[in-house]
């Protein structure tokens, strides 16, 4: 009989969807695995990509532990240092959760909530410096495991992490299943997903984008 993996999902208006959706995709297939998604009231959740609609069925208060905690990122993640309520909430399931983890700009999230001091970790490339204003440790790995803190890079990099976990959790034989289910084996076009790769002459006018779209230091 399967031991149940409550994983819990945080929703918020304007995340982006594919930071939550992407991991999603792998570990609500675990065996065993109950997935709950919450924002801070029940509802509908307007994210960051072009009107894509996500629904939490839970509130904050209705959810106050969980096995596995995700937190996806945003342009304004860092809105949320202005929600006591989130912050505290995300403390709460921490101290007793098996892993914390966040996609993209999600660790400045965990980072507001004071539980990034002293630890490495990574996020999007272009904000991956602002950590260290929570005393985090910037990290450009793709995924950087810290204790029980699991940080991924950029967008795409939370199927990494999910996978990661995957085999944490119910065994590499099971992450690898679940890998080839979802045919995650990229063989992108161009060779530009990571800044190390990309054209010197894309950075920096990418940059500049997209520090223009997230919330200003």
């Amino acid at each position: 009989m399967n031991t149940e993996i409550r994983i819990v999902f945080l929703f918020y208006d304007h995340m982006t969807a594919l930071d939550a959706i992407g991991p999603h995709e792998v570990l609500c297939r675990l065996p065993g695995a109950v997935v709950q998604r919450v924002a801070k009231s029940r509802g509908p959740v307007k994210s960051d990509s072009s009107g894509l609609t996500l629904i939490a069925e839970y509130a904050l208060s209705e959810i106050s532990k969980a096995d596995v905690l995700v937190i996806p990122g945003a342009g304004t993640a860092t809105d949320l240092k202005d929600s006591p309520e989130t912050l505290e909430w995300i403390r709460i399931l921490h101290t007793q959760s098996l892993w914390t983890t966040s996609v993209c700009t999600g660790s400045l999230i965990l980072g507001a909530a004071g539980l990034l001091s002293g630890v490495a970790a990574t996020s999007h490339w272009a904000v991956l410096a602002r950590l260290s204003h929570y005393q985090a440790i910037p990290t450009a790995q793709r995924v950087v495991e810290s204790g029980k803190i699991i940080t991924a890079a950029g967008v795409s990099a939370g199927i990494d992490m999910a996978l990661l976990l995957a085999a944490k959790l119910s065994g590499q034989t099971v992450a690898e299943t679940l890998q080839l289910g979802i045919e995650y084996d990229p063989e992108p076009p161009f060779n530009s997903g990571s800044l190390a790769k990309a054209n010197p002459s894309i950075v920096a006018p990418l940059r500049a984008r997209l520090l223009s779209c997230f919330e200003p230091e």
